[in-house]
């Protein structure tokens, strides 16, 4: 029935998707398994693409021919980009998305896929020989052999939904839990732990009262994800809306705490730490008064809304009576109440830097299932598991981002280095190169990388190879052209800046904090007409490298310090053991995660600068 494949996907969720469309793209004959073909690429929780430093992943995947970013923009409902206020560096791009029109785009473009076949069904098992997946079985007992497997199984591994005392087995609403895989893996030998989320109710928005609330409208000239032109920014948007709780409707949600799962202990998994649910954020936060809710809708042609930030697993009528309470809120309709989520995850420290685990050659994890939340932490997981899962079998080269060429890369070496008790959520501040790691500048970075392993086409290359060019002639502009000082004291008064009175170079005015490219082209007639024939994100990114290249020449040094040390190479049969003035926990750190580099054990937490140095006299350094 069926023949042998490259890849199995096990699971179609974010991770699932990226991971089958990377490995049919590069070539693999790959199957994704998953337990409902309906709710392929499901938002589970909130209908939003990107966000802080998220929105960076999102642009990184598309990059390096992923699909996410074309998916989110090809279902939006509204853009915008957050955190303008602040650097560059800080900038990121969200969607607000159609939840229906989000899954039939990603399963419209999987169908399109060659190389790609589909089994519905779900695996209960992996076949395993000499410490090598071979295959998966499935729950009719049907054996599917492969050269790989790739486990994406999201919150399903023995998934358990509470709503106040009740609880039953389901990996999301409305479906039921995966079993028998976590139980295998156990006997393998990998270790396993819990970790729990949570969703907010579903409320039909024609029973709202948005007159009560602060409107969010999307940006007035929206930009859009993906780098390639399959895509086109929004022409009309839908707004999202702002409310608030109260001391009511924390009264109210206190009423249930003696119900409360989270509360009464019968939840065990940890949960999202910047993501807490409702009845968290009122004994954690207990002197704030309010707290904020978005209301943002879930579609084009729906009524339903999702209530962000009031996730909540307490009792229906408490969470009802208390929601009713907020403003815009008091004749609310509930499609469904909100419920947490219980489900089995592997540490990651298992895991090589290619996703591949180290116990069982050619399996791979990717997603929830590593102990990462977020639909674009997912997404990327299962991108660089699809390419490298390609890869392996075709005895290529491994497939590896560093800290410093991509926040992708500063996922994963998280991930396997520090390992994660909590469910793993990416922000800027994880990223110490983040000046580096912009979202503007994610296809220079990453394109010719996917171009050269055979997933980004030609077409996204050459347009790189265009856009670097443009950056180059900008900038040369800018810095070797000057403009009459009448014009550019016009365009300094203008803003209350200090006059000049000499001809100076465009670039140093331009470096002054409130001047802007767009304010001079206003000013001055020539770069007007100079810059007339660049895109908008060209000249947006000539001018980030103009105004910042101080700080990004020092970050640029800073990775090449950090390259002397990713250089020292460690062997994988290296006994840190016989290194004895390293310190205990040392050496028991060392042995668990095997780094291959020096500067991979560097970042291993509780490895300290001193059993650094040692290590480089006794590597001969």
């Amino acid at each position: 029935m069926f023949s042998k494949y490259d890849v199995i996907v096990v699971g179609a969720g974010h991770a699932g998707c990226e991971a089958a469309a990377a490995a049919a793209n590069m070539g693999s004959k790959t199957l994704l398994v998953t337990m409902n073909m309906q709710t392929i690429g499901q938002m589970s929780c909130n209908p939003a693409m990107g966000g802080i430093a998220k929105g960076q992943i999102v642009r990184e995947i598309d990059a390096l021919g992923g699909y996410s970013g074309i998916i989110s923009d090809k279902s939006a409902i509204q853009f915008r980009m957050l955190n303008r206020s602040k650097g560059p560096a800080m900038w990121s791009p969200r969607t607000q998305n159609d939840r229906m029109r989000f899954a039939e785009e990603w399963r419209l473009a999987l169908e399109q896929t060659p190389n790609l076949d589909f089994w519905q069904e779900m695996v209960s098992g992996l076949i395993v020989e000499d410490n090598t997946v071979i295959g998966v079985r499935t729950q009719m007992g049907i054996e599917i052999f492969g050269k790989s497997v790739i486990l994406t199984n999201g919150t399903f591994l023995n998934g358990i939904i509470h709503i106040g005392e009740k609880q039953f087995g389901g990996g999301r609403m409305g479906d039921k839990a995966a079993t028998g895989i976590t139980e295998q893996l156990v006997q393998l030998g990998f270790e396993s732990g819990r970790m729990k989320t949570g969703t907010p109710p579903r409320i039909d928005g024609r029973s709202l009262d948005y007159s009560k609330m602060e409107e969010q409208a999307g940006e007035e000239n929206p930009a859009k994800f993906s780098f390639s032109d399959q895509t086109s920014s929004l022409t009309r948007q839908l707004s999202c809306y702002i409310t608030y709780t109260n001391q009511d409707v924390h009264d109210i949600l206190k009423t249930g705490f003696e119900k409360s799962p989270m509360f009464t202990g019968r939840i065990q998994g940890i949960g999202p730490r910047y993501c807490p649910s409702i009845e968290d954020k009122v004994v954690r936060f207990a002197e704030r008064e309010r707290h904020q809710i978005f209301v943002e809708p879930e579609g084009w042609n729906t009524v339903e809304v999702y209530v962000n930030g009031f996730s909540t697993s307490l009792p229906e009528d408490v969470q009802y009576k208390a929601m009713i309470q907020i403003p815009g809120f008091e004749k609310a309709k509930m499609f469904r109440p909100g419920y947490a989520i219980e489900y089995d995850y592997f540490p990651p420290t298992q895991l090589k830097q290619t996703l591949e685990t180290k116990l069982i050659k050619n399996l791979f994890f990717a997603g929830q299932i590593n102990g990462t939340t977020g639909y674009e932490e997912a997404g990327a997981q299962g991108l660089m598991a699809g390419i490298n899962a390609h890869l392996v079998i075709n005895e290529k080269p491994e497939f590896v981002l560093s800290r410093s060429e991509a926040y992708i890369g500063v996922l994963i070496d998280d991930l396997i280095n520090k390992g994660t008790e909590e469910p793993y959520r990416m922000f800027t501040s994880r990223a110490e190169y983040r000046i580096l790691l912009r979202q503007d500048n994610a296809d220079i970075r990453l394109t010719r990388k996917g171009y050269e392993i055979g997933l980004a086409g030609e077409e996204r290359y050459q347009k790189v190879v265009q856009k670097q060019q443009s950056l180059k002639d900008i900038v040369k502009f800018f810095s070797t052209q000057t403009a009459p000082v009448d014009e550019l004291n016009a365009l300094l008064g203008s803003i209350d800046s200090s006059p000049i009175n000499q001809k100076t170079k465009i670039d140093f005015i331009l470096a002054r904090p409130d001047i802007s490219i767009a304010e001079m082209q206003k000013y001055v007639p020539s770069i007007n007409e100079f810059l007339s024939k660049y895109s908008t994100e060209e000249i947006e990114a000539a001018e980030i490298h103009l105004k910042y290249s101080g700080y990004i020449q020092r970050e640029h040094e800073q990775v090449e310090k950090m390259a002397r040390l990713e250089g020292v190479k460690i062997r994988n049969d290296f006994d840190f053991s016989t290194v004895n003035s390293l310190s205990s926990e040392a050496k028991e750190k060392l042995k668990k995660i095997m780094p291959t580099s020096l500067g991979q054990a560097s970042r291993i937490s509780g490895i300290s600068p001193a059993d650094i140095s040692v290590l480089l006299v006794h590597l001969g350094r």
